[in-house]
């Protein structure tokens, strides 16, 4: 329903659930789209769902995220799509002794999650990754408003 509306065509639905809690089911959904998510989106989405589930007789609540700065690698084309962002992947068994890897993805290569690290290139087989997700530098936001409070003077 969601992705063939207009108004929400480039919204992607990056995880949804939805769990039994005692007599209600609780249904949660977690968006993302190029540009990010405010509350506004976030808002009218879960206006729109609460209207299509107004018929449903079972109680229910809703909840509706936006997929965040340190947004999750779930997809194989998210690998791609976030391609020289820097990435913490966590794996299920250790590759160059380290379950934890961070680094700037370079993309897929076949089935693996490529990575710069200051070791050089490390390729992550997909399978062995437990999670990934993008790592939001601030430090680099700072430096950049920094540099550019230093170009207005």
């Amino acid at each position: 329903m969601l992705p063939f509306e207009e108004e929400f065509h480039d919204v992607e639905i990056v995880v949804q659930r939805a769990r039994r809690n005692g007599r209600s089911t609780g249904l949660s959904l977690t968006v993302d789209r190029p540009g990010g998510v405010d509350l506004a989106l976030c808002e009218r989405i879960a206006a729109r769902l609460g209207r299509a589930l107004e018929a449903e007789s079972e109680p229910y609540t809703l909840e509706v995220a936006s997929a965040g700065i340190d947004r999750p690698l779930l997809a194989p084309a998210d690998y791609d799509r976030f391609r020289d962002k820097d990435v913490l992947v966590k794996t299920t068994l250790p590759i160059r002794n380290e379950y934890t890897h961070r680094g700037k993805l370079l993309g897929l290569r076949g089935n693996a999650a490529v990575l710069a690290t200051n070791a050089g290139e490390l390729p992550i087989p997909l399978d062995l990754v437990k999670s990934a997700c993008v790592e939001y530098d601030y430090r680099a936001d700072l430096r950049r408003a920094k540099k550019e409070r230093r170009e207005k003077r």
